[in-house]
């Protein structure tokens, strides 16, 4: 849940910690994302209120998702075998892996009408010209674009 609503990468999603989790903004801390690169990207309530439910039960003390050994991260490979593993049981056939939750969450921003320069810096991308990968996937309604002239108000 938090890999879409936060358009995060596996490995980032892995190496959150729980000081990631800013509750207030709700938003959500990604220290060296790929390129190395800080940044922060948005949360949603109903995946704060799931965490909150995950702290409850299982009480993580700096990992917000344990691995193994507590002192250590959830893996990468975890993940990706979980997301499997729930795709199964979800009884979904179609291809599908973690980063698709990631162009699933860029295409859906896009769809409901964010700006491509806001998704770029959602998913830390440099260029946006790697952004734009999503505008060929999403499905725009022409239909509802409106006409700059249609927004000028006619002078009496």
């Amino acid at each position: 849940m938090l890999t879409y609503c936060s358009g995060l990468r596996a490995s980032e999603t892995a190496r959150l910690k729980l000081t990631d989790i800013d509750s207030k903004r709700m938003m959500v801390r990604i220290h060296q994302g790929k390129g190395g690169k800080d940044r922060y990207s948005i949360l949603s309530q109903t995946t704060l209120e799931q965490l909150r439910h995950y702290w409850r039960n299982y009480r993580p003390r700096e990992w917000l998702f344990e691995g193994a050994k507590k002192d250590e991260p959830i893996t990468s490979h975890s993940i990706q075998f979980m997301f499997y593993a729930a795709r199964k049981r979800a009884g979904i056939t179609k291809p599908a892996s973690v980063h698709t939750l990631r162009h699933s969450f860029a295409t859906h921003l896009i769809e409901a009408g964010t700006s491509l320069h806001h998704v770029q810096i959602l998913l830390g991308h440099r260029s946006p010209t790697t952004t734009t990968v999503y505008l060929h996937v999403s499905r725009l309604n022409l239909t509802q674009v409106l006409s700059p002239l249609d927004r000028v108000k006619p002078v009496s």
